[in-house]
């Protein structure tokens, strides 16, 4: 499996390391059946995230083509709406941390190729699409989960289920190709569970004992009777 991993202006670090990090592991504990990748809609260059200006590197274009897994962030910044006054932000920004919400920053990816080439990568058969956090709002606002089941940080669920998308409640939710994952640290969950769906369980295991992590919850999938309400 190929993972690409996709960098946007602002996105939020730990929503892109954790799984690639993960992934990685992965594949050196597989050995070689998966491989990560940072790449952007734009192509190789220097992306700046949403956390005091700290840059990765994007080595290649998007490529909705090629088979494997796309993976989405979120974005880190403030968590209130654009105008507001937030003190100390000021001081902050010009250190190079962003003064700018996440709904204006996930918003403004949908000002870039990135829609186009994610609508492609979820009519592709051979794409497994993945979101962190705000990942799957990014998807949501594009169009693209209309009618799916789809998680995101709990703030953001209200946000997802306007768009016409089954929110759910749920570290990570599998609708088939398409998984998406909870807030910020549910990156590591989902990273582990993917391995374990394309890879097998034993190469899961092996990276969560190599990372002294335990998942948390049950991944939440459309099958089984429905629960009656407590």
């Amino acid at each position: 499996m190929h993972a690409q991993i996709v960098l946007f202006d602002g996105f939020d670090p730990l929503d892109v390391i954790a799984p690639y990090e993960v992934l990685c592991a992965g594949g050196t504990a597989s050995p070689g059946a998966v491989t990560a990748e940072l790449v952007s809609a734009e192509g190789p260059r220097e992306v700046v995230s949403g956390t005091n200006g700290l840059v990765l590197r994007a080595t290649a274009a998007l490529d909705p083509g090629r088979p494997g897994l796309i993976l989405l962030p979120g974005a880190s910044g403030r968590v209130g709406e654009p105008g507001e006054d937030h003190g100390g932000d000021a001081g902050a920004a010009g250190q190079g941390q962003r003064d700018e919400s996440i709904p204006v920053l996930l918003g403004r990816t949908l000002t870039t190729e990135l829609p186009v080439l994610l609508k492609a990568a979820m009519g592709n058969p051979d794409v497994t699409v993945g979101a962190v956090c705000g990942g799957s709002l990014v998807l949501a606002m594009a169009g693209l989960l209309e009618g799916r089941h789809a998680t995101t940080h709990h703030l953001g669920l209200d946000m997802l289920d306007a768009t016409g998308v089954h929110a759910v409640s749920a570290r990570v939710v599998d609708d088939g190709d398409l998984v998406t994952g909870a807030g910020v640290t549910s990156g590591l969950d989902l990273g582990l569970y993917l391995l374990e769906r394309e890879v097998g369980p034993r190469i899961a295991h092996a990276v969560e004992e190599l990372f002294a992590h335990e998942r948390r919850g049950t991944v939440w999938r459309d099958k089984g009777p429905e629960p009656a309400r407590f």
